[in-house]
């Protein structure tokens, strides 16, 4: 599933040519994603401009002069395509705007598009109990101290609840609970407030590297422009189950299974 950086980079690589620009043509090639499109979506966005584009949590927004805004979540395996050489049976919303072409491509149609009004996007059902987004300057360790006093539940489980923190997806926990040195089945409310002031920036330090690096590319993601990110050359935990840890002597990375998803840990070097 495309995660908060392979979104974040979804979003930048659309508003270089969507941002000011004019929809000039909206096709709808099918009724429904995971859920049907809005059945006012053409009218809408036919000759809407384009004000800005932004991110919440795991949701691409396109803002428009209209007061609305088109919102795509790209379930498994969604991706936007940016002036394709030829269509795509799965192409199931394509925009023509500035004369380019974007169309959104989603195999599995997990994925979804919603139109909300901007006064709206607050009290949406898709963002309204969300909690801070993690590169924000509301995501801090007190918050996080206070989100987990008195939890049993492990910190790995916690840190996946948009509850607590919006948008964090099962690598970048990993390697964020990795870099800080915290072990993925500590009880929420038994890490210290050390620890909890180590693991707000190394959240925000593995999304950063992997915003910068264009995404990890697990299974179906790739860019707008079709390049691949490489994040995934950098993992230092995730996915390398029996491989010797890279930070310490002797440490070799192991896999469990919390909440039915995979974690990968240094028993080593998280306590």
């Amino acid at each position: 599933m495309p995660e908060l950086p392979e979104v974040e980079t979804t979003v930048r690589g659309l508003a270089r040519f969507l941002e000011g620009s004019r929809i000039d043509r909206v096709s709808v090639n099918r009724p429904d994603m995971r859920r049907p499109f809005p059945p006012e979506l053409s009218q809408m966005l036919t000759g809407a401009r384009v004000t800005h584009l932004s991110r919440r949590a795991k949701y691409g927004l396109i803002h428009t002069d209209r007061d609305h805004a088109l919102v795509f979540h790209l379930g498994m395996s969604g991706r936007w395509r940016i002036d394709p050489v030829e269509e795509d049976r799965h192409d199931h919303l394509v925009l023509t705007s500035g004369g380019h072409v974007f169309a959104l491509n989603d195999p599995r149609r997990f994925g979804s598009v919603d139109l909300v009004a901007e006064q709206a996007l607050g009290s949406w059902r898709g963002f309204a109990s969300m909690g801070p987004e993690p590169l924000g300057d509301a995501l801090t360790w007190e918050h996080l101290h206070a989100s987990l006093k008195g939890r049993a539940q492990a910190i790995k489980l916690l840190l996946l609840d948009q509850r607590i923190v919006a948008g964090l997806g099962n690598i970048y926990v990993c390697e964020a609970l990795f870099r800080a040195g915290i072990h993925p089945r500590k009880a929420g409310g038994k890490v210290s407030r050390p620890a909890l002031r180590r693991l707000v920036p190394a959240i925000r330090a593995v999304l950063e590297q992997s915003i910068r690096d264009g995404g990890s590319t697990l299974r179906d993601f790739a860019q707008p422009d079709g390049q691949l990110g490489y994040f995934a050359t950098r993992f230092e935990v995730y996915g390398r189950e029996g491989e010797p840890c890279r930070r310490c002597d002797g440490g070799i990375v192991r896999r469990i299974v919390q909440g039915g998803r995979s974690t990968w840990f240094c028993p080593k070097c998280q306590r």
